[in-house]
């Protein structure tokens, strides 16, 4: 028989997707965090009522999950899940009061973002071989990347409507069902219209949807599709460094920057909600002066 907690994510989750529009992977991040806690309330503390739940439940169960050795970015997923249900859930007078609402935050280590120098963007960039089948596709792709700084998900779900290469801008949908305008620089625009004017035709079929980016069999390219074209493209130009589509959007915004941009118009152009986020490729910047005044002053 159902708990009344279940009963209660069910409902949850309906109204993360039908009140609030989040996405797919929120949704379902959310609903495993949840179901994970009402999996180890019922396995040992017999809880399956959500009014039932306590403060020092949520801790100890806290405490378990790092216990096992789960990263501390996980448990703040897993924090913030709990802390919205039962805000949720009291609200709507479904429990007596939120039993999470003094839970703090985990502080978690923030790690500074890999970047390439522009070189190593420049050789990435040549890589692709635009005689060859496939090679304009991939080359209109890497460009796209660092030009508007996507994530690999809002370049493969590019659609030919959104896009609008006499005015240099394309509309993506990124986190949160947001939809935003980026600009797309000139090279850019240039091999993504040599791409859609002497590659993409071919790999049309007639079950081949608006996607800009196709497979060889006309279908709409998959991240990871795209994670393994940037990494043999970048093991062609001979990058030591691991390189995958994200790192060209670090890459992207950090040349942004370092080139005097404003953080505000870099924060719009990723599709940042807090600005917070886009701080730390101010870290990056600080971190590379750093290096290069140890390296090069006498008494670095």
């Amino acid at each position: 028989m159902q708990s009344n907690v279940r009963a209660d994510i069910e409902d949850f989750i309906m109204h993360l997707a039908t009140e609030r529009g989040l996405s797919d992977n929120y949704q379902l991040s959310t609903r495993r965090s949840l179901e994970t806690f009402c999996q180890w309330g019922e396995t040992t503390k017999q809880l399956t009522e959500s009014g039932a739940v306590t403060l020092a439940d949520i801790q100890e169960f806290l405490a378990e999950r790092k216990r096992i050795g789960l990263a501390a970015a996980s448990i703040k997923l897993e924090v913030v899940a709990l802390k919205i249900f039962f805000r949720w859930l009291a609200a709507r007078s479904r429990i007596p009061h939120d039993p999470a609402e003094v839970l703090p935050l985990p502080r978690i280590e923030r790690f500074l973002p890999e970047t390439l120098n522009e070189a190593d963007v420049e050789r990435l960039l040549a890589a692709p071989d635009t005689t060859q089948p496939l090679g304009p596709r991939d080359k209109a792709m890497i460009e796209l990347l660092y030009a508007s700084g996507l994530r690999a998900g809002e370049l493969v779900g590019a659609r030919l409507e959104n896009m609008d290469l006499d005015h240099r801008v394309i509309r993506v949908t990124g986190k949160g069902n947001k939809t935003r305008l980026v600009p797309i620089g000139s090279k850019a625009i240039d091999a993504v219209r040599a791409y859609l004017e002497k590659e993409r035709p071919n790999l049309v079929t007639k079950r081949t949807g608006s996607h800009v980016f196709l497979t060889h069999h006309g279908k709409g390219m998959t991240t990871a599709r795209l994670w393994q074209i940037v990494k043999s493209h970048a093991a062609r130009a001979g990058l030591d460094q691991t390189v995958y589509p994200h790192l060209m959007r670090h890459s992207f915004a950090t040349h942004l920057l370092t080139g005097g941009a404003d953080l505000r118009i870099i924060q719009e152009l990723l599709g940042h909600a807090d600005i917070s986020t886009t701080e730390i490729y101010t870290h990056v910047e600080h971190s590379r002066l750093k290096a290069v005044h140890r390296k090069f002053h006498p008494r670095g």
